[in-house]
């Protein structure tokens, strides 16, 4: 669950559903180890089954149940037909009063709500006007249906085209954040907001960029984001010190140039030294 979240690709919409099936696949893995049948009672699935309900309840949010009752793949017959337990999102109680609380939030003029409410029950009923509508909701991706076929629920299709085009998660920001500490630190807290913006941008598509380079598709550490594709394990020293030295010259080459050098190269070079090379840089960007 973790790893197919952690995208910045349109997943709002697959959250339910992927745990609904994962605690399934989960309870079926435990019962085969355990070879006990469907209808018999095992006290590890218990416990299991319990920790994976209460993280499961704490994604089971009423948007997370709106963004899967607006998916057409779930209402079409190739996706009921996988498994006999599956229903469509609107004969689901606790899906349908999740959704509800969910568009009379976002919804708050009464006959918008109404508009809406009747709208979804053409949806989920599969009055479309166009019978290639019902084939599609299992052949094309839900954004594409609704971008193709959502015009005969205009108001519902302004909502869906929102949620479902939403990622599921903020790790792509934090990434971000986390390069942004590399470059703006307190010891090099005078750069501007704008050198600082720039810079984000230029290191983080050069990290992209270095994804095509042979050397990096062929490496096993592939610690590309660091000290670029040419990063060996031998130059870190215990870990600290290419990490240290990477916070402080992502956009200094000079200054890298003598920093790297002395920590590769020169054992003798005491730290004073390298502060007094650095102090001579007169580099308005650098606080020493």
């Amino acid at each position: 669950m973790l790893r197919i979240a952690d995208t910045d690709k349109p997943c709002l919409h697959l959250v339910y559903e992927m745990w609904d099936s994962m605690i399934e696949k989960v309870k079926a893995v435990i019962y085969r180890h355990e070879g006990l049948e469907d209808d018999q009672y095992s006290s590890f699935w218990g416990v299991v089954n319990d920790i994976l309900i209460d993280r499961w309840t704490k994604n089971s949010t009423p948007l997370h149940c709106l963004a899967h009752s607006l998916n057409p793949k779930y209402y079409s017959i190739e996706w009921l037909s996988e498994n006999p337990k599956r229903i469509p999102p609107h004969r689901d109680h606790e899906i349908s009063m999740e959704r509800s609380k969910c568009l009379e939030r976002y919804f708050e003029d009464e006959n918008e709500l109404t508009v809406v409410k009747y709208e979804f029950a053409k949806f989920s009923g599969g009055r479309f006007p166009s019978p290639s509508a019902l084939t599609d909701r299992w052949t094309l991706l839900p954004l594409v249906w609704w971008q193709y076929h959502g015009s005969a629920f205009p108001t519902l299709q302004t909502l869906a085209l929102k949620l479902l085009g939403q990622p599921c998660s903020s790790s792509c920001a934090e990434r971000n954040w986390s390069t942004y500490k590399f470059i703006h630190s307190l010891k090099r807290n005078k750069m501007a907001p704008a050198r600082a913006e720039d810079l984000v941008y230029v290191h983080s598509n050069l990290r992209l960029l270095s994804r095509r380079n042979e050397e990096y598709i062929h490496t096993a550490t592939k610690m590309w984001d660091i000290a670029g594709d040419s990063w060996n394990e031998s130059d870190m020293h215990g870990g600290a010190g290419i990490l240290e030295n990477a916070a402080l010259t992502l956009d200094e080459p000079e200054l890298e140039a003598i920093v790297i050098g002395n920590v590769n190269t020169s054992a003798t070079t005491s730290e004073s030294e390298v502060r007094s090379e650095a102090i001579d840089l007169e580099d308005d960007d650098i606080c020493v």
